[in-house]
Formats: structure tokens, C-alpha cells, sequence
């Protein structure tokens, strides 16, 4: 039996935790990280968290003085022993408001789930094959204060996975209202050109995230040109290679994106530069 943690207590994995009237359901009142454990450590811990509480500041969560990050990483650290995941495993971290409508909420107070899953040995190794990516262009993003931060609100992405599953992509490319290139539905992305390396800035919409700006620093650590920017589809599809980013897998190459095809020694380099160490 697998489990999971709400608000401290341990709950067998398939147990009903939400009531009809939370928050969190009724309007996706909340938000989520998705980090990486390797030997049971987590990974860029520091980063995720300070995404998290940058998010309950915007959505005006009130903090409890006890829900601090190290209460957190030993709730999560429990968990993973509690399901004998010890070696690498998928952790989700969900926090969001509890029961009340738009003006009658209960309390700002965050609730709390955390969820784990095993990954394979393998996982955030280089994908030989490489992805095949389309452009989602019916559900795009907007450029506000939530554009960031991964909140519950994810319908945009939701409906682009739909789509790239009935398509046979492997990922699906999401636009903002501009027209502008702003992440995939579980990635950031990545595009280079004559040696340059191109990424949409976080004014574009795209999420903040703890693996791009990882790679960012890395990159201009080493001197490698990196210019995060606004980009255009046309940027894309005249791109010589394009790679996606996120906590779990790494770097991962893209080989196709509508009819064209993408090279992946420059990206290599990169891969081996980032993650020497891997």
C-alpha cells in the first residue's frame, strides 16, 4: 500500500481528502511543486520552496509559524520512507485553501497534500530519440502576476496535454495572448541558433522554473551566450536545435516540432556541461 500526507497525518494513497466545499476545488485555490528525490534527497529544495512561498504571498495565504520549509522537507522525507521509496522518486506537493465560497472562506490557512511516486534509475538521463512537439493554440496563457508561479489553474496546460495525446506528440508547445513562445505543458523550453542560446523571459508568461534557471546560471558560468527574450513561433521553426528543461527529467532534446527537424550537438554539449555530475 502506497500513502500519502494531508495537513500531517499519513492517509492510504486512494483516500477521499476534500470536501465538496473546498476552495481548492471549487476554484483551484491553491499550488503545487513537483520536485525530484535522488537517495532520498531533494533535489534544488531551496528553490522550490522559495517558488512556494513566493506563491502563497501572492495568492495571501496566512502562514502558520510551525509550516516553515524544514517542517515541510520532514513531512516529505517521511513520506518516502513511509513508502519505501528511497531511491528516486517523483514528489508532489500540493498547498490550497480550505472550505468557503468567493467572500465567505473559512480561513486563509494552507492546507496540505503530499504525494510520491518511484522513478526509474535512468530518469534525466539523455533521450537518444529525441521529442516530437506541436503547437497548442487554443488555450493560451496570460502575462499577469500568476503567469509564474505554478498554481492550480491549469487548464491551459491541462488542455494542451489533451490534445498532444490525440496528436501523438510527446509535449505540446503553449503561446500567451501575444502570440509568444511561453513553455510546454510539463517543460520549460529552449532554442538555439548559430550557437546562441534563446529562452522566453519570464515577462512572456512562461513558468519560473527551478531547473531553467539553473541552467541559465550554468550557462553564463561557462560563458555561453543565453538571452532570455520574446520568440516566436518563426524563432522556433528556424531554431537549429530545441531542448525542454524541468526537475524531473532534466534536459531533454526535441528532434521534431511540426515538420522541422532539429540537430542536438550543441544541446549535448550543454547536457554534458549541466550535468557532469549525474
Amino acid at each position: 500500500m502506497e500513502y500519502i500526507v494531508f495537513n500531517g497525518k499519513f492517509y492510504a494513497s486512494e483516500t477521499a481528502i476534500v470536501s465538496a466545499g473546498s476552495r481548492g476545488l471549487r476554484f483551484g485555490d491553491g499550488l503545487f511543486e513537483t520536485m525530484k528525490a535522488i537517495h532520498g534527497q531533494v533535489e534544488f529544495i531551496d528553490e522550490h520552496f522559495a517558488r512556494l512561498w513566493k506563491g502563497m504571498q501572492i495568492l495571501q495565504f496566512n502562514i502558520p509559524k510551525h509550516f516553515t520549509p524544514d517542517f515541510l522537507q520532514d513531512e516529505i522525507t517521511g513520506l518516502l520512507k513511509k513508502n519505501k521509496q528511497l531511491n528516486n522518486a517523483r514528489i508532489r506537493l500540493a498547498v490550497f485553501r480550505g472550505n468557503g465560497g468567493l467572500y465567505d472562506e473559512m480561513n486563509h490557512i494552507p492546507n496540505y497534500v503530499i504525494e510520491t511516486w518511484p522513478l526509474a534509475d535512468d530518469i534525466g538521463k539523455w533521450n537518444s530519440n529525441g521529442l516530437v512537439l506541436g503547437i497548442y493554440k487554443d488555450a493560451k496563457k496570460s502575462c499577469d502576476i500568476l503567469a509564474n508561479i505554478k498554481h492550480n489553474n491549469f487548464l491551459p496546460y491541462a488542455l494542451a496535454a489533451l490534445h498532444a495525446k490525440k496528436q501523438k506528440w510527446n509535449d505540446a508547445l503553449l503561446l500567451n495572448t501575444e502570440d509568444g513562445i511561453c513553455d510546454t505543458t510539463i517543460a520549460n523550453i529552449f532554442l538555439i541558433k548559430n550557437n546562441i542560446v534563446y529562452t522566453p523571459a519570464l515577462s512572456q508568461g512562461c513558468i519560473a522554473g527551478v531547473m531553467r534557471k539553473n541552467i541559465i546560471d550554468k550557462l553564463k558560468a561557462a560563458n555561453i551566450p543565453i538571452i532570455e527574450g520574446i520568440l516566436h513561433i518563426d524563432d522556433l521553426l528556424t531554431a537549429d536545435e530545441v531542448f525542454l528543461s524541468n526537475s524531473i527529467y532534466n534536459i531533454r532534446w526535441v528532434q521534431l516540432v511540426e515538420d522541422k527537424k532539429y540537430s542536438n550537438l550543441y544541446t549535448q554539449k550543454i547536457y554534458a556541461s549541466v550535468f557532469s555530475t549525474k
